[in-house]
């Protein structure tokens, strides 16, 4: 339960979903946390309820897309807690849609949260990181192993992160930085009510596959002990894995049933598509 204890995890988009209940986990096991992401609200309101419990905690508004905001997260995280040991850059969005409804400038905006926002948070943490050895956790999807019909913006975001930790394990492995790469597959958040625009809907349909959903506090102690282990790579849920598993050998299969999972189709997704959205 101590693992932690005494060290020091900073973790981006930390308001909701995943990110929200990878803080908390680390907290539970003794680490201060820092809590990174655009709602200054929430993860007040998070780090008030963590110190209350006795844990170290640290909001910081920020937004991963935005130059030097990182920087100056980190320049708090060090100048409160001493120090970084493990960093989890997980904020991101997905922009939704069939390419003919889409424009450059949402895949733009699409890598520019998912990709450079994780590329900045590298940037930043890379030298406390090397300090104390430390751990960079990439919070990537099955999604960059298997890209549906409707998503190619999304995925095409995550295969690119997935394509970053491959090539960071042996750049980073001399500074003694071990990268983790985290691939959920349908995990529990606010994902599905928040359209492309950024505005949250509350009473927005359910998506279809919410009764495969496993919960985000489950998989927060499914990346916590991987990351404890240093694992190459953690792919969340058994319908995540099954699908890892059939891309990876039953390529022609797992088309077909994307095709037949494309929006529109019963299987496919009914959140709202008029904008965008973002976790953080």
């Amino acid at each position: 339960m101590d693992r932690w204890t005494d060290e020091v995890v900073l973790v981006t988009g930390a308001s909701s979903g995943i990110g929200e209940a990878v803080a908390r986990e680390f907290a539970r096991r003794g680490a201060a946390v820092a809590l990174l992401a655009r709602r200054a609200e929430r993860i007040d309101a998070l780090a008030r309820e963590l110190q209350r419990s006795g844990r170290r905690a640290l909001a910081i508004p920020c937004d991963v897309t935005r130059d030097g905001d990182l920087e100056s997260a980190v320049g708090r995280v060090l100048a409160e807690f001493g120090r970084l040991d493990v960093a989890v850059a997980n904020a991101g969005f997905g922009v939704v849609g069939p390419l003919a409804d889409l424009a450059l400038d949402d895949y733009r905006r699409q890598f520019e949260t998912n990709v450079f926002g994780v590329l900045r948070t590298v940037y930043a943490v890379l030298e406390p990181l090397t300090a104390h050895r430390g751990a960079l956790v990439l919070i990537g999807s099955v999604s960059g192993h298997l890209a549906a019909p409707g998503s190619s913006a999304y995925a095409m975001s995550k295969f690119a992160v997935r394509a970053l930790a491959e090539a960071l394990r042996g750049e980073l492995a001399p500074r003694g930085i071990g990268v983790v790469l985290i691939s959920p597959g349908f995990v529990r958040s606010e994902i599905s009510r928040v359209d492309n625009n950024g505005r949250f809907h509350p009473h927005a349909k359910e998506p279809s596959h919410r009764r495969f959903e496993m919960s985000a506090e489950r998989a927060a102690r499914r990346i916590v002990r991987a990351v404890g282990r240093r694992q190459r790579e953690r792919v969340i849920t058994v319908h995540g894995k099954l699908g890892v598993l059939l891309a990876r050998h039953a390529p022609r299969v797992t088309g077909w049933l994307l095709a037949r999972a494309r929006p529109g189709r019963s299987g496919g997704s009914r959140r709202p598509r008029t904008g965008r959205e973002r976790d953080g």
